[in-house]
């Protein structure tokens, strides 16, 4: 469906209000003035229309429509110039002085009586006097007209009306199907603005006839999204189909369908209703965010395959794409070669360099990372965002290989160029805590809450920390406490604080608090914090099922394997 006025209709109005018809006003004045020999007598300040006119501008630039709204109607006095009276109603009517929009609205009446500003100007003024009928007579006279767009003055009318429920009611005598005719979009555009009128069953009745008039892919469209709205899925869905078998060639339809789709957890179908129409980019890149969320890798693969054997020019967006579902199917080496054939110039060769660090790293080709990686430093500069990325992967890529000290090193260097960058002083803190330094590790996290008091992240960590490895729990608990308080759906600072109140001894707390977060987050350390409450608690058998849980995602980690290790016979 073509993106129609009645989108748009709120912020039209002030425009409509505020039209160049000023500028041409003046020009068209001073032309008509200076167009015959012009007197040396002098002009009296209440008689002189270019004076008037650059006041009236120049109020308009201090934002100043009051002021700008009289000198238009005083200058719209003295011209028979249509725009300046033009101008001075509408200007009046934006800074609502009725009874200056009244006298100026008689004079463009006077100059052009069969104008449609002066038909939805009336309206204007009659639906500010809570006077309907005139103003249903000036609406009624505009929808009478053959104009094709005779029902955006209408819609910007009742859209600024201050009584929504009073416009909703003059839209329901107005949009009769006589009036509305044989155009499907304005069927659907009367239905769009009875829905922001909030009259939805006035909307779905205006809908629902478009639908059997024209069966058309706009109306079908409109029906599904006032489905949605009411919470009827299904129907939505038939909907949305019956728009597409219509207009298969809509991206507009096809990702509202596709959305429709992943809002309801079938992602697969999502990348479906995609595949069909012209593919771009960009709706490569959709479906591949959907099929991803699938979790199906044969879908991936699939997708890799189709886009491989497109041969339409490839742009740097799609080689990064090609790159990142070669490793998403285990083809390291493939994605490797996409990644390379990026141009320095592109927007994506910074993040491709990177993967290709990772992957020649991973291959065991440390002399093309280490290459790679020095090449994308000399890019990047050493004071910059991406250097920061830089020193991050590089020490990333050190822990992988437990060599802790380098890493920390590395985190070093980067924070000698960026002294107070955050990101690597949690970095940092996070890597000295693991390497049992904690005195280091609480002093870069306070430091990060010097830099920015309100880092949930930072407060999270540093709490936990305290609350997992030293006795200082009613500090740490606080910290927990104003992390949640700014992140409170993050389940790894509801994670802390559930484990803060098992170390405080409040059971009943703690169980509420960690099954809330493995209900977010149902990682291995949740599991294994939570599987230790439900033990303690007498509640054994449960624990072990959290446990194997927790196994099942990742059987490697630390704290679960301590964890049974310390509290299973």
């Amino acid at each position: 469906m073509d993106k129609r006025w009645f989108n748009v209709a709120i912020v039209a109005v002030l425009g409509m209000l505020l039209n160049a018809c000023a500028s041409t006003a003046i020009r068209q004045s001073t032309t008509a003035s200076t167009s015959k020999p012009q007197s040396v007598h002098a002009v009296a300040r209440d008689k002189d229309l270019p004076l008037k006119l650059m006041a009236a501008e120049f109020a308009i630039q201090r934002n100043d429509l009051a002021t700008a709204a009289k000198d238009y109607a005083e200058a719209s006095q003295l011209s028979s110039d249509v725009a300046i009276a033009e101008q001075a109603t509408r200007l009046a009517l934006a800074s609502k002085q009725w009874d200056l929009a009244r006298t100026s609205l008689q004079r463009w009446q006077t100059l052009d009586p069969d104008s449609t500003g002066v038909l939805q100007s009336k309206a204007w003024i009659a639906l500010a006097d809570d006077d309907l009928e005139p103003a249903y007579a000036a609406l009624s006279a505009l929808a009478t007209r053959s104009a094709e767009n005779r029902w955006r003055p209408i819609a910007q009318v009742l859209i600024s009306s201050e009584n929504k429920q009073q416009a909703a009611r003059l839209l329901d005598r107005l949009a009769t199907p006589q009036r509305l005719g044989d155009s499907d979009q304005d069927w659907v555009a009367m239905s769009q603005l009875a829905f922001k009128l909030d009259d939805k069953a006035l909307a779905g009745r205006l809908s629902s006839e478009a639908v059997k008039r024209f069966k058309s892919a706009d109306a079908y469209a409109w029906s599904a999204q006032l489905a949605l709205d009411r919470g009827d899925t299904k129907v939505a869905r038939q909907e949305f189909a019956a728009a597409l078998k219509r207009d298969p060639e809509n991206l507009r339809l096809r990702t509202g369908y596709a959305a429709l789709l992943a809002d309801n957890g079938d992602n697969a179908a999502a990348a479906s209703a995609l595949a069909s129409g012209t593919q771009t980019d960009v709706v490569y890149g959709a479906r591949a965010a959907y099929v991803l969320r699938s979790e199906d890798k044969s879908l991936l693969a699939s997708l890799y395959r189709e886009i491989e054997a497109d041969k339409s020019t490839r742009s740097g967006k799609r080689l990064y794409l090609l790159g990142q579902l070669a490793e998403l199917i285990g083809k390291d080496g493939e994605a490797l070669d996409w990644y390379r054939q990026l141009p320095e110039t592109d927007e994506h060769w910074f993040d491709a360099g990177m993967r290709i660090v990772v992957l020649s790293d991973k291959a065991g080709r440390a002399a093309d990372s280490a290459s790679r990686l020095a090449q994308l430093r000399l890019a990047a500069g050493s004071n910059t965002s991406e250097a920061v990325d830089l020193s991050l992967l590089q020490a990333q890529l050190l822990i992988e290989k437990s060599e802790n000290a380098a890493a920390l090193k590395v985190y070093t260097e980067g924070l000698q160029q960026a002294p107070d960058e955050s990101r690597l002083l949690y970095a940092r803190a996070m890597l000295s805590i693991e390497m049992d330094d904690l005195v280091a590790g609480e002093r870069d996290l306070r430091k990060v809450l010097a830099i920015n008091p309100e880092s949930a992240d930072a407060l999270n960590a540093l709490g936990y920390t305290l609350v997992d490895r030293t006795d200082r729990l009613d500090e740490a608990t606080a910290l927990i406490e104003k992390a949640i308080k700014i992140k409170p759906d993050e389940p790894a600072i509801i994670d802390s604080y559930g484990w803060a109140q098992y170390r405080l001894g409040n059971l009943d707390e703690a169980v509420k608090y960690l099954r809330k977060a493995y209900s977010k987050q149902p990682d291995s350390e949740v599991a294994a914090h939570l599987g230790e409450v439900l033990w303690v608690s007498g509640k054994q058998e449960e624990a072990k099922r959290i446990w194997e849980q927790g196994r099942k995602k990742d059987a490697d980690n630390k704290v679960l394997i301590e964890t049974m290790k310390r509290l299973r016979p």
